[in-house]
C-alpha cells in the first residue's frame, strides 16, 4: 500500500445519501433524499442580530474557549432540557459538541474497543452505523415493531452477546419515523439496569412533534441509574451551518468524551455558541418551532395523501407523528436501488432503504424526505415517482408471466 494506511480504513464507508445528493444537486431533480430542513424557514434575522450581538457584546466568542462548551449556553440547555423534556442535569453534565454527530463519534472513541457489540434497532440512522463501523464495533439488530425494540429479544441478546452499548432512536425515527410506545421505554431501560448496559438515546427530531398531545418521555428523564447518555441538536430547529450539539449524561462519561474533545477539535466554534445564547435569550424559540412543526405536518400530509392514491399491491408506509421522513415499503419484487436511477432520470429521488439495514436489508423499502420541498413541487415529485413505481411494477410483472 503506498501511503500505510491504518487497518481502520477498511471500516470507512462513503454515506449512501451523501453520494446521492452530489447526483441530484447537478440537475433539475426534485429531492426527497435529504434530510434537510427547510431554507426557507430559516430565523436569517434573529441568527444575524445573535451573531452581531455575540462579536460586540463579547470578546470572548472571537477566542478559544473551554471543551466542555460556554457555560452560558449549557445553562440555557439545562433549563430548557428541564421544561420540555424533564430531564434533569445540571449544566457541567453536558458537552457541546459540533453537531449530534460528533456527539455520537466522541461517545464511541471512549466507549468501544474492536469487537464490542453495539445492539440497534434495525433500519436506524445510518450515520451512527458508519461511526460505529469505523470503531470496529460489531452492530447486531434487535427485532422491533412500530412501537420499539421486542423485549424478549432485547433481553435474549443482551444476555448471550453482553453488549457495551444500546443505541435508539425512539422518537421519530431516521428512517422510520417512528414513535417508541411508554411500556416499550420502560422495559428497554429495566433491561439495561438489570444487566448494567449504557443506552445512547439520539433525539434530533424530538421536537417536530405534529398533532397535539403528549409524546412519551424520553429515556433520560425516567433514567434513575445513570445508564442513559442523550443528544440533541439545534440544526432542525434553528440552522445546521451552526454544527451546535449536545449530549449530556453520567458526569463520569462525559468528562472523557471532553477529553476526547480536546484532542479532536479543543472546542465547538465559540462565535456560534455565543450567537445561539442571543438567540435562545432574545427569540421566541418556541413559537418557531410551532412554525416548523406546522409546515412540515401539512407537507408530510401532502405527501401521504398522494400515496394513498397510488393502486399497488404490496406497497405501504408509516405515517409519521413528527420529524423529517417518511419509509415506504413497496412491492417485494422491487429493488429500490435499481429504482432510484430511473427515478433520477425522470427528475425526482429519494433514498433507498437498504443502507439502514445492519443486515438482510430489504431492498424493497425506501426513505422520502418532505420537508425541504414546498407543497407543490412535493406534488409535482411524488407524481414523477408514482409513474416510475408504476412502470417498475408492470415490468416486474411481465418477467414473471
Amino acid at each position: 500500500m503506498k501511503y500505510g494506511f491504518s487497518q481502520r480504513v477498511r471500516y470507512l464507508k462513503s454515506s449512501a445519501v451523501r453520494d446521492i445528493l452530489k447526483v441530484v444537486n447537478n440537475g433539475d431533480v426534485i429531492s426527497f433524499a435529504g434530510g434537510l430542513p427547510d431554507e426557507g424557514l430559516f430565523p436569517v434575522d434573529a441568527v444575524s442580530n445573535a451573531f452581531q450581538k455575540a462579536i460586540e457584546s463579547n470578546p470572548k466568542a472571537l477566542q478559544y474557549g473551554e471543551t466542555e462548551g460556554v457555560y452560558d449556553l449549557r445553562k440555557q440547555l439545562s433549563d430548557r432540557m428541564r421544561r420540555h423534556k424533564k430531564i434533569i442535569r445540571r449544566p457541567e453534565d453536558i458537552l457541546i459538541t459540533s453537531g449530534s454527530q460528533q456527539a455520537i463519534d466522541l461517545f464511541s472513541r471512549i466507549m468501544f474497543n474492536p469487537g464490542d457489540i453495539v445492539l440497534t434497532e434495525d433500519p436506524t440512522y445510518l450515520a451512527a452505523l458508519q461511526v460505529f463501523s469505523s470503531y470496529e464495533t460489531k452492530v447486531v439488530p434487535v427485532e422491533s415493531d412500530q412501537d420499539g425494540m421486542l423485549e424478549d429479544d432485547l433481553e435474549d441478546k443482551i444476555k448471550r452477546l453482553k453488549p457495551k452499548c444500546i443505541y435508539v432512536v425512539p422518537t421519530y425515527s431516521n428512517p422510520g419515523g417512528k414513535v417508541w410506545s411508554l411500556e416499550r421505554r420502560k422495559a428497554l431501560l429495566q433491561l439495561a439496569n438489570k444487566y448494567h448496559v449504557v443506552i445512547l438515546e439520539d433525539d434530533p427530531y424530538g421536537d417536530l412533534q405534529f398533532e397535539q398531545g403528549e409524546t412519551p418521555p424520553t429515556l433520560a428523564s425516567m433514567d434513575e441509574n445513570e445508564y442513559v447518555l442523550y443528544t440533541s441538536t439545534f440544526s432542525k430547529t434553528v440552522v445546521p451551518a451552526m454544527r451546535i450539539g449536545w449530549i449530556v449524561g453520567p458526569h463520569q462519561i462525559i468528562r472523557l468524551m471532553s477529553q476526547a474533545k480536546q484532542a479532536a477539535d479543543l472546542h465547538t466554534n465559540s462565535i456560534s455558541q455565543y450567537a445561539l445564547v442571543h438567540l435562545m435569550q432574545d427569540f421566541d424559540l418556541d413559537k418557531h418551532i410551532q412554525v416548523i412543526r406546522d409546515t412540515y405536518y401539512e407537507r408530510m400530509l401532502v405527501m401521504k395523501q398522494l400515496l394513498d392514491q397510488v393502486n399497488m399491491e404490496g406497497l405501504s408506509y408509516i405515517e409519521p407523528k413528527g420529524g423529517m421522513f417518511m419509509w415506504v415499503n413497496m412491492p417485494e419484487m422491487i429493488n429500490t436501488t435499481n429504482l432510484l436511477q430511473k427515478a433520477v432520470e425522470q427528475g425526482v429521488a429519494f433514498v433507498p432503504g437498504a443502507p439502514f439495514y445492519v443486515s438482510d436489508p430489504k431492498e424493497n423499502t425506501m426513505r422520502l424526505n418532505f420537508t425541504n420541498a414546498t407543497p407543490n413541487l412535493i406534488e409535482e415529485g411524488m407524481n414523477r415517482l408514482v409513474t416510475v413505481m408504476e412502470q417498475a411494477q408492470m415490468e416486474s410483472i411481465e418477467k414473471v408471466y
